[in-house]
């Protein structure tokens, strides 16, 4: 019987020890990751406030975070005070910002209702009633405006379709439509092509103008968040713990990057990329935000937070900003990934900050 035991106790001693090692072993692959100026850091790829659209085009803030590399930087230089002109009532929750282009905003309501409203007024010139839940910014190119839907209202998951719309800027008249899996994806117009994603892990590439599919990929899990595009690359995160490098013109996957291991389920891109100094920034659902290089795919850095990221970072003079479910907003160096400055918001921060005439906006 001694014997028994003290073969028993051994085994038990043998697995407390194995669990403590694993235990052990996932902390140190959840370690945050510091980064470095000299590698994969390239200091002419700041991004910069471009110079307002010409008069002339009448687009003055065409898309989610402005451009497509999402950097979150305004090319506008107001500064407070503010004052409020006007308000306009759009009956249920507006999550995501607006586009502005002849003299006309675009964004929707959450009941799936696309408004254009007058820039100086707040007057109503159209409106779409999708019978679909939205949540994404529309895009504008030429005289259309571009919006993704999710599914139908009070319609059971296996049935849920999404949408994307081209629409005549000025009249709201639908000039194409194409069926996707829901689709909370802002869509991205870059170098002539069209770029969405999916709850079904697929990636898009259309013709603005006609509708046509160009390509699509298919990543492991849904897209949730908005791509990001810079030079011959779109970027994009997926459910499926992955940030993808894609071939703007082929769809061709360039690599593939992930958040990393740690105990219980990792991290999920929900938010959208933005693109800086060579590098790609994501915040993900394991509270932290990370670097990686956007030729490699390389993890650069990675810096913790107190929950979840949703929170698409922008970037500005070596300073990425992004919120926190933790309520507090950080300001990390974009080369190495340290904390400069963190601000105690009060409340959960799920919006995506902007960059404007040296002051940082965020909800």
């Amino acid at each position: 019987m001694k014997r028994w035991l003290a073969a028993i106790a051994a085994v038990l001693l043998l697995l407390v020890g194995a669990v403590a090692g694993y235990v052990l072993y996932k902390r140190d692959q959840a370690k945050d990751v510091r980064g470095s100026s000299t590698v994969e850091f390239v200091e002419t790829a700041a991004p910069k406030p471009q110079p307002p659209p010409p008069r002339a085009e009448g687009i003055a803030w065409p898309t989610f975070k402005y451009d497509p590399a999402r950097a979150g930087v305004s090319p506008y230089g107001h500064r407070p005070p503010y004052r409020a002109v006007w308000g306009f009532a759009a009956r249920t929750l507006v999550e995501f910002p607006p586009a502005l282009a002849f003299g006309q905003l675009y964004f929707a309501n959450n009941d799936g209702v696309l408004f254009a409203i007058k820039a100086k007024t707040g007057k109503l010139v159209w409106q779409y009633r999708s019978g679909r839940v939205q949540a994404s910014s529309p895009t504008v190119a030429g005289r259309l405006v571009f919006q993704t839907f999710l599914y139908r209202h009070h319609t059971k998951a296996r049935a849920r379709d999404g949408e994307l719309i081209a629409f005549e800027a000025d009249t709201g008249v639908v000039r194409w439509r194409k069926p996707l899996a829901p689709s909370e994806s802002s869509p991205l117009l870059h170098r002539g092509r069209l770029y969405v994603g999916d709850w079904s892990g697929r990636v898009y590439a259309f013709d603005p103008q006609t509708g046509r599919e160009l390509w699509r990929f298919r990543a492991g899990g849904e897209v949730k968040g908005g791509l990001a595009a810079s030079g011959g690359r779109v970027f994009v995160g997926s459910y499926d713990h992955h940030l993808y490098a894609l071939n703007a013109r082929t769809g061709k996957q360039l690599w593939r990057a992930a958040t990393q291991q740690r105990l219980g389920n990792r991290g999920r891109f929900y938010s959208t990329p933005a693109i800086a100094y060579g590098r790609v920034y994501i915040g993900a659902t394991d509270g932290k935000v990370y670097s990686f290089g956007a030729a490699s795919g390389r993890l650069l850095w990675s810096h913790r937070t107190g929950s979840y990221v949703y929170s698409s970072p922008a970037v500005w003079e070596r300073l990425v900003f992004a919120g926190s479910y933790d309520s507090r907003f950080y300001a990390f160096d974009a080369a190495t990934g340290d904390v400069r400055w963190v601000f105690r918001s009060g409340g959960k921060i799920s919006g995506s900050p902007t960059v404007m005439g040296g002051l940082v906006y965020f909800a």
